[in-house]
């Protein structure tokens, strides 16, 4: 069984273009997110998918640069670009990431993994978007899901929210599938540690600085950083976590 972890990224973000690449203490947020990626146990290959506008040529040229697997599809249709890095890597089961979450720490992906497997589920994760309920802060998001899962989602998904946001098809009608999903013993869904906006920037610039720079620290060290500093959460608490469905607005 082959785990491949899937970082989706580009550059055309409205909120924050560009926010992938921002430089944090000298790195940049992809680099940072790679590397703790790569941490995982249970993760055999770590690539990033991007696509083929040529505003995302940055992208391609960092994982050039750093000898990562970068595969290019298509703008929108993110579920195709998915499942088309999937059956490039021979992936069994695949592991979604977006770009955006330089706090993701590995023991939270290697969970989710085990639950996939110890479960026998189609899909797993620790949280769901909003609407729906989530209990770990916002930016450590985990999704994975089979390949059989991936694929019959690229089949058979024809909204539009399907294919932007990959994996809908798979938890959004009860039933469909077998859906896991971890929740943590506390109700954290409302602290928001992604980057999306510039106070997302300035908050992350924050927490970094606080580990001077370094890498090695765990989700829950940034928990006790917040415990011990609450006013760093008001950096960024008027931002709006967007909707799985937000797009239709756009």
């Amino acid at each position: 069984m082959k785990t491949v972890a899937i970082i989706q990224a580009r550059m055309s973000s409205t909120r924050l273009p560009g926010k992938v690449l921002k430089v944090i203490e000298d790195r940049t947020v992809l680099d940072r997110m790679v590397e703790r990626v790569q941490k995982a146990i249970r993760v055999d290959q770590t690539i990033i998918a991007t696509t083929i506008d040529s505003t995302d040529d940055p992208i391609v040229d960092y994982c050039t640069k750093t000898g990562i697997t970068c595969f290019r599809g298509s703008l929108q249709d993110v579920l195709d670009r998915y499942y088309q890095a999937a059956v490039l890597c021979h992936a069994d089961i695949i592991v979604r990431l977006t770009g955006d979450c330089p706090l993701i720490d590995p023991c939270l992906i290697d969970a989710v993994i085990d639950a996939l497997v110890n479960e026998k589920a189609d899909f797993a994760c620790n949280r769901l978007p909003p609407p729906m309920k989530r209990t770990y802060p916002i930016g450590l998001d985990v999704e994975a899901c089979t390949f059989a899962a991936l694929k019959r989602a690229w089949t058979e998904a024809t909204e539009k929210h399907e294919r932007e946001h990959v994996l809908p098809y798979l938890y959004d009608v009860p039933g469909r599938f077998k859906v896991v999903q971890l929740n943590y013993s506390q109700d954290l869904g409302a602290m928001r540690w992604t980057l999306d906006t510039p106070e997302d920037l300035k908050l992350l610039e924050q927490v970094y600085a606080r580990f001077e720079g370094r890498n090695d620290f765990s989700w829950l060290d940034v928990l006790d950083l917040f415990k011990k500093e609450p006013q760093l959460a008001e950096i960024n608490n008027q931002v709006k976590h967007k909707s799985y469905l937000d797009f239709e607005k756009k």
